[in-house]
């Protein structure tokens, strides 16, 4: 979903919304499907799926009814394209992958860790949050402006450029906050501070426990907001025992070439054909 919005805006701030003869906007569509094969190309996966939001209402809204209730309703022109794009995805039999009541990310973590056993995992998203799935088996690439601009995470240079764990980063953000999801934190806690009081004291128990030998404006801040404390802490944590699934048969990364360009007519997706794989690299990528 990170990379849907962020092709959609990426040409959407100019009125590029690239609408076809049927008068349906593709922008959006263009710009994922041109993400997606760029990443095949740079990083060559033998397996694939994506993960979607479905919908706005989830878990987390229930524990939390101002839970991303800042962000404004999607655009008029992004709007058919939210369902066209998982038929560009089909075309290529790359499962689809999404659960009421959940976010993608909670998908996404779930495959992550049902595949880690016997597979090295690559996450592929504009999402920091994602960084608190991390491990030896799981690296993150985080999609940076532009195509084919990447950073790649391991839970070693997450270290490096946090000084603290990828776990940690979920406690991080019950201490700080989020702004771009909507909940508070510990109201007077940033960044540097937050990372400060886990580097010392590890995590938010080791925090509460050790009270007593924090400054006095720390301490008077974490009590007064001790319960929001915690609620942001489970509104952070990506849940990875959602129910779904899917197998490694399904998710192998092979196209059938006729049936992708059918798909790219249909909707007038033009210029993308030429990002396919050749066939002979088709057969070493699966």
């Amino acid at each position: 979903m990170a990379l849907l919005f962020r092709a959609f805006y990426a040409t959407a701030m100019t009125g590029q919304f690239m609408i076809n003869s049927k008068g349906i906007p593709t922008n959006a569509i263009h710009g994922f499907t041109k993400h997606l094969l760029t990443a095949v190309s740079s990083f060559r996966p033998t397996h694939l799926a994506v993960c979607w939001d479905m919908g706005s209402k989830t878990f987390r809204t229930e524990m939390f009814q101002d839970y991303k209730s800042n962000r404004s309703e999607a655009p008029i022109e992004l709007l058919p394209q939210f369902d066209l794009v998982k038929e560009v995805v089909s075309s290529f039999d790359i499962p689809n992958i999404g659960l009421t009541g959940f976010e993608a990310d909670d998908c996404i973590g779930t495959i992550a860790q049902q595949a880690k056993g016997f597979a090295k995992v690559s996450i592929l998203t504009g999402d920091q949050d994602i960084l608190q799935l991390l491990d030896e088996d799981v690296s993150v690439i985080l999609l940076k402006k532009g195509y084919g601009n990447y950073l790649v995470h391991t839970p070693e240079s997450f270290f490096e450029e946090k000084g603290i764990t990828p776990r940690q980063m979920i406690d991080l953000k019950a201490l700080m906050g989020d702004p771009s999801d909507n909940y508070p934190g510990v109201k007077g806690i940033g960044e540097k501070t937050a990372l400060k009081l886990l580097k010392e004291f590890e995590h938010v128990e080791g925090i509460i426990a050790n009270l007593e030998n924090l400054s006095k404006s720390h301490k008077t801040k974490i009590e007064q907001d001790l319960e929001m404390l915690y609620l942001s802490r489970k509104l952070a944590e990506i849940k990875c025992d959602v129910p779904v699934s899917v197998t490694l048969e399904e998710a192998e990364w092979r196209f059938v070439r006729e049936k992708v360009l059918d798909m790219f007519t249909q909707m007038e997706l033009r210029g993308l054909h030429r990002m396919l794989p050749l066939e002979e690299e088709e057969e070493v990528i699966a």
